[in-house]
């Protein structure tokens, strides 16, 4: 993967992340470092009797593994100076021990921040199942070092 930078990124570019396979492990772990054993998670008869008939993985592992994966995705040349946000964020579809993943990145935007030196970039992250059942989305905001040099 070649790393991008300021005068390389465009509005509409996509990129995808490895893939991978969630598993039991997985789960249990999130449970344990959360602290939510809420039944729909971690007990199976209780799930079973429910209308998705499984447990059902954390939203919240979704989001992290989203945040996690898009970084097989993309490489910034540009440093990353901190994360500004998510917004937008929506749960579109529930995933199971055993659903394999993969994270679309696609560039909305990017700007120069005030005070020079710095941009904004904004991407659309979507966490998606192998049959491209769309599980997750939304958009993450960065503020980046402008490399020197660019357009300020």
């Amino acid at each position: 993967m070649t790393p991008l930078s300021f005068t390389e990124l465009e509005s509409g570019q996509r990129f995808t992340s490895h893939r991978r396979t969630l598993t039991e492990t997985d789960h249990q772990t999130f449970m344990m470092l959360t602290g939510d054993w809420s039944p729909i998670h971690a007990d199976a008869e209780y799930a079973r009797a429910h209308k998705l008939g499984q447990r059902v993985l954390h939203g919240g592992l979704g989001l992290a593994l989203t945040l996690g994966l898009q970084t097989s995705a993309l490489e910034f040349a540009d440093p990353l100076l901190g994360a500004l946000g998510l917004a937008e964020w929506a749960f579109k579809a529930p995933l199971f021990i055993g659903d394999t993943v993969f994270v679309e990145v696609e560039i909305l935007d990017k700007r120069i921040a005030g005070g020079g030196g710095r941009y904004i970039l904004r991407r659309k992250l979507r966490l998606l199942k192998t049959d491209n059942t769309l599980c997750q989305e939304g958009i993450a905001s960065a503020l980046m070092a402008l490399p020197a040099g660019a357009a300020r």
